[in-house]
């Protein structure tokens, strides 16, 4: 029976194929008193065996994906598996207690993690989380339950899931995940962002989605209107593969404009610069025509592995985006870990509100030796392009002074050791906290540029959780409070010299693009697949007739006030 559900449009596209649902299996179990224990160890080494398989074939597709580095969480899993010391008493203890494989892996695995996880070393801590991992893959093998996989994916889906994680998304193959539907998250959240970096299609904040749809069922995916429909009729299926044609045909229009200026009618140039968190985003943003790297989002280099980057590993990944985008800017951001971004081998303390918590700069300040090894590698690959150092999360002048104390502490380190490097690095800042927005005249004489990040200045501003869809309502780009702050951050850093961007979403956004070219924002940086978008929509706009227009958006009193002008607007001039 044909069902129409309703969320958030993540992602633009249409996507048409069976859903795969993405869900942790119930690994409970009885402890029972079996007769035969050496079948019951046979069935344990069946369920190794398979699990064997299954961790190759992920490492195997990982490695080609995203690099050998990035898959050595596997290699660590495939090593749980082959311990003797682990295996070895899980296979007394079924001999000499007469207990199912279940219980015995259970009480076998959880002394092993309790003591690696009380050890002082924080390469034997990070043991406990493998063998967690490992355990549950093995377990779900004897319950004969289905733990999902989507690196072992091999068939075109649409993938549904109450949430996906960073974990989750290092396994993605594009080819066959279509599209994706999540029942959390909002056009921000880094789900969402993701399926824009992939050019995949996708609905977040769909309620009571896994309660609703089941696994093989035909999907479509509107992922302009937010919009899917579960077992389609005839009519709807022609339909929506006549709008998947049109959509293509759209982009293979919007290619021409890949090495046009960014102008705008009457001759304002801007910066469209594209936001990746890995070098092989580099191709897509490329490809999109993207004149700059505005935000290189480094956690991820920190995620979907067993220990943290060495300075050499960071300093080849650095330094292989930058000869990749040769003479055009690459902001890099330093890692912002914390927040909804955790790693499993990090002891990061558990906080109330983790968002307003130990993370970003201020974890960064916090753990300086790890902050170094960050600078050091990005200072050292300065020399292969045009690379500006941002930091995320400041909040206050004393932050930014010792984070960029920091940073030229570093530079005097290499330029002893006479290690080149280039001596006109540009440091900005994220404005992203109402503080710093509120004092961006100040900030302005001490940094070299600023970079909006709107999607955590909305949510602070606001007070409203941009993953939380409860309060979606009050996560407002458009709110005549937002604008005013972007304004005056544009405008501090304008009356100093300095440049001002705008990294987070609300850069690419169709109705708040003409409102930040009359504000005089020098770049717009966004996911990959909007750039094109951007720069048909600039060009067709008169800088000079919006800024007009400010005065009278900035005067309005909400943000559906905002949007009904500005989509007046664009009506008038579309006649």
């Amino acid at each position: 029976m044909t069902a129409e559900l309703y969320g958030i449009a993540a992602s633009d596209g249409i996507a048409i194929a069976k859903t795969y649902r993405l869900e942790s299996p119930s690994l409970e179990f009885d402890k029972k008193t079996i007769e035969d224990p050496e079948m019951e160890i046979a069935r344990l080494q069946s369920a190794l065996a398979v699990s064997e398989t299954e961790l190759e074939l992920i490492k195997e597709q990982a490695e080609k994906r995203v690099g050998p580095k990035e898959a050595a969480i596997f290699g660590a899993h495939l090593m749980v598996l082959s311990d003797p010391e682990l295996i070895g008493p899980i296979t007394e203890k079924i001999k000499i207690e007469s207990v199912n494989a279940e219980y015995a892996l259970q009480e076998v695995s959880d002394m092993f993690m309790e003591i690696f996880a009380s050890m002082d070393n924080e390469y034997m801590q990070e043991r406990a989380a493998d063998i967690k991992d490992v355990r549950n893959r093995v377990l779900a093998h004897l319950l004969g339950v289905k733990i999902p996989d989507p690196g072992l994916i091999s068939e075109k889906v649409i993938l549904l899931a109450e949430d996906l994680t960073p974990s989750d998304t290092v396994q993605f193959n594009p080819e066959f995940i279509q599209g994706f539907v999540t029942e959390i998250g909002g056009r921000t959240s880094h789900s969402a962002i993701l399926a824009r970096t992939l050019e995949i299609p996708a609905v977040v904040g769909v309620k009571k989605l896994m309660k609703t749809l089941n696994d093989g069922a035909l999907l479509i995916i509107d992922g302009i209107e937010g919009k899917i429909i579960a077992d389609p009729t005839t009519e709807q299926l022609k339909e929506y593969e006549q709008r998947q044609k049109q959509f293509a045909a759209e982009k293979i229009e919007l290619a021409s404009l890949k090495d046009a200026p960014s102008r705008s009618a009457d001759g304002f140039e801007v910066e469209l610069g594209a936001n990746i968190g890995s070098p092989k985003d580099v191709t897509s943003a490329l490809e999109n025509g993207a004149e700059a790297i505005g935000l290189f989002r480094t956690e991820f280099l920190y995620m979907g592995r067993d220990s943290f980057p060495t300075e050499e590993q960071q300093f080849e990944i650095y330094s292989e985006v930058l000869n990749r985008m040769g003479s055009k800017p690459t902001v890099v951001r330093t890692m912002d870990i914390g927040g909804d971004k955790e790693l499993s081998y990090m002891d990061l303390p558990k906080e109330m509100n983790p968002f307003l918590g130990l993370r970003a700069i201020r974890l960064s300040l916090d753990m300086p030796d790890l902050f170094r090894t960050q600078l050091r590698a990005l200072i050292r690959a300065s020399v292969h392009g045009n690379l500006k150092i941002m930091f995320p999360m400041i909040a206050t002048l004393e932050e930014f002074r010792q984070a960029k104390q920091l940073f030229l502490e570093e530079q005097e380190k290499l330029r002893t050791e006479g290690i080149s490097f280039n001596e006109n690095i540009e440091v900005g800042i994220m404005v992203e906290i109402p503080s710093t927005a509120v004092m961006a005249d100040v900030f302005a004489k001490e940094v070299d540029f600023f970079s909006i990040g709107t999607n955590d200045l909305i949510q602070y501003t606001m007070a409203a959780d941009r993953m939380n869809e409860n309060v979606a309502h009050l996560y407002q780009p458009f709110n005549p409070a937002i604008l005013r702050m972007v304004k005056m951050v544009i405008d501090a850093a304008h009356k100093e010299g300095k440049w001002a961007g705008m990294c987070g979403e609300m850069a690419g956004e169709e109705l708040a693009v003409p409102i930040l070219l009359a504000m005089g924002l020098d770049e717009f940086s966004m996911s990959a697949t909007s750039i094109l978008k951007t720069r048909s929509l600039i060009s067709n706009l008169s800088k000079s007739e919006m800024e007009s227009h400010i005065d009278s958006i900035l005067s309005l009193a909400t943000a559906e006030d905002v949007k009904q002008y500005m989509g007046q607007l664009i009506t008038e001039k579309s006649q």
